[in-house]
C-alpha cells in the first residue's frame, strides 16, 4: 500500500504539484496528427496536466500550443481567427505566432511598441511519428523521445486514443500487472475459441523485476512443461510509457498514459513492427473509427469532449451477464474495455492506503518506488528524471518467448529487447518448444 501522502503526491499533476513538475520535464503526446485541422484550420481544445490548451496550425503548418486565455483581457483564444501566420483574438484583434510572440496589436497606436512586451502563454509543440507532442516545462526543451515506433515508416505502426475517466496511474498499473491476464482477459474453458479470451493452466506467474536506467522491466514466467518456461516481458519507461509483451511475429504493442488532469487520462494504444508493415488485422483494431474502446459517444465541446467510449460506468460497460456465466470472466467484449472497467471502477483516484499487495504485485510496487524515487531526486537535488537527457534510452521493446528452464531471460532476449536484432525471440526459440 501507499501512505495517503505518497498517493496524493504520485497522482496529482496540476500546475505547482511535484508530479506535475516532473511530468512537465518530458515531451508528452497530445493527439494523432490527423486529429488537428491543417494550415489555418480550426483550433482544437485539449486539457493537459490540468491546463486547458488550444492547439492550432499556422499558415505554414507549424503547430501552436497556447493556454486558452488571451494575455490581454482573458478571452478564449479557441475562438480566434487563424490566418496569415497567426492566431488573432477576436476580442481586440491581437495576433500571435506559434511561439506566442505578439505580431499585431491593432487596438494600440501605430507608434506603440507595446506588442513587443506581450506574449501569449505558449508551449513548444512538434510533430513526430504521426503524433503532436507538447513540452510544458521551463527553459529549452530536451530532444524528442526516440521511440522505435516514431522512427519506422507509417505503414509499420498504428495509433489510437481513448479517454479514460480515472487517474493516469491506475491505467498504467493495469499494464504492468501480469497476474490479471488469465482472469480479467480470460475465457473459462480451454477448448473455447481464443476470440473469447486467453487461457493458461498456470495462473500464478513468478516475477523477476529489474530496475533499468529508463525505468523498470520484468519477466513473468509460467510453467510450460518439465523442460521449458514461458516468459512474458514488459517494459516501463519513465514516466508514463509501457510496452507489454510482443506478438509472436515481432509486433510490439504498448500504451501511453497521458494525464489530462487528475481524474481524466488519454490512453494511447501504440503498435509497430520493426521491419515490415503491420498486419492488417493489427492495424484494423487500432484504426477503426471508434478505436479499441468500441463505439464512441458523440463529440462534445470542451477540452474533454472527445474519444469517450459509449460503454462506461453509467451503463455497466454493457456487460453481458450470460456470457460472463458461461464463457468469459467478465462478459465484457474487448480487452481494452475490460481494463477500462476495472480501472475506472476504482474511482477517480484510487485509494492505495487500503490495498493488500501480494507477490504477483512486485512490478507495481517497484514502479511506484521508481517514480517516487525520481521525484524525490528532482526535489532534493534538481536532478532531471530518467530519459529527459537520454531520449535514446526509449529505443526498447517488450518480448514473449519460451526458454529452457534455468536460462536467463535477460540474456536470451537482450538483443531483441534493445533493438540490436530484428529476429523475434519466440521465432528464434521455437525449435526448443
Amino acid at each position: 500500500m501507499l501512505s495517503a501522502q505518497s498517493n496524493e503526491t504520485i497522482t496529482r499533476v496540476g500546475p505547482g504539484t511535484p508530479m506535475g513538475d516532473l511530468m512537465r520535464r518530458y515531451w508528452l503526446p497530445v493527439m494523432p496528427e490527423t486529429e488537428l485541422d491543417g494550415p489555418d484550420g480550426e483550433p482544437m481544445r485539449f486539457r493537459l496536466l490540468g491546463e486547458d490548451l488550444v492547439f492550432w496550425r499556422d499558415t505554414s503548418g507549424k503547430v501552436g500550443a497556447f493556454k486558452e486565455t488571451c494575455p490581454h483581457r482573458g478571452a478564449s483564444l479557441f475562438f480566434g481567427r487563424n490566418a496569415e501566420g497567426g492566431l488573432r483574438c477576436i476580442y481586440h484583434g491581437w495576433k500571435y505566432d506559434v511561439t506566442g510572440r505578439c505580431l499585431e496589436m491593432p487596438s494600440e497606436p501605430d507608434a506603440s511598441n507595446f506588442k513587443d512586451k506581450v506574449r501569449a502563454w505558449a508551449y513548444p509543440a512538434k510533430i513526430n511519428g504521426g503524433v503532436i507532442w507538447c513540452y510544458m516545462g521551463k527553459g529549452e526543451p530536451p530532444e524528442l523521445p526516440m521511440f522505435e515506433w516514431t522512427l519506422v515508416p507509417e505503414e509499420q505502426r498504428a495509433l489510437a486514443v481513448v479517454q479514460r475517466n480515472c487517474n493516469w496511474l491506475q491505467g498504467l498499473e493495469g499494464d504492468i500487472d501480469t497476474s490479471h491476464l488469465f482472469f480479467l482477459h480470460g475465457r473459462l474453458h480451454r477448448d473455447d475459441p481464443p476470440s473469447l479470451g486467453v487461457w493458461h493452466s498456470d495462473l500464478h506467474p513468478h516475477l523477476e523485476v529489474v530496475k533499468t536506467d529508463y525505468g523498470v522491466v520484468y519477466g513473468a514466467n509460467r510453467e510450460e512443461d518439465e523442460r521449458t518456461t514461458y516468459w512474458r516481458i514488459t517494459q516501463f519507461m519513465m514516466p508514463i510509457f509501457v510496452f507489454f509483451p510482443a506478438r509472436s511475429d515481432g509486433t510490439v504493442p504498448g500504451h501511453i498514459w497521458v494525464p489530462m488532469d487528475d481524474t481524466h487520462t488519454l490512453a494511447w494504444t501504440v503498435g509497430w513492427h520493426p521491419t515490415k508493415p503491420m498486419a492488417e488485422s493489427e492495424r484494423d483494431v487500432l484504426q477503426t473509427a471508434d478505436g479499441p474502446g468500441g463505439p464512441s459517444l458523440p463529440d462534445e465541446e470542451g477540452p474533454l469532449g472527445k474519444w469517450r467510449p459509449r460503454a462506461r460506468y453509467a451503463n455497466n460497460y454493457e456487460i453481458d451477464r450470460k456470457l460472463q456465466q458461461e464463457k468469459t470472466y467478465t462478459g465484457i467484449p474487448t480487452i481494452f474495455l475490460q481494463d477500462q472497467m476495472v480501472t475506472e471502477s476504482m474511482g477517480g483516484i484510487q485509494d492505495r492506503t487500503i490495498e493488500h499487495l501480494g507477490t504477483s504485485d512486485g512490478m507495481v510496487i517497484q514502479v511506484r518506488k521508481r517514480i517516487l524515487g525520481a521525484l524525490q531526486e528532482m526535489l532534493d537535488n534538481g536532478t532531471n528524471p530518467p530519459c529527459v537527457e537520454h531520449p535514446e534510452w526509449y529505443k526498447v521493446r517488450s518480448a514473449v518467448g519460451t526458454l529452457p528452464k534455468g536460462e536467463s531471460w535477460l540474456e536470451a532476449f537482450h538483443d531483441w529487447l534493445y533493438a540490436e536484432t530484428d529476429e523475434p525471440p519466440v521465432l528464434k526459440l521455437a525449435v526448443m518448444q
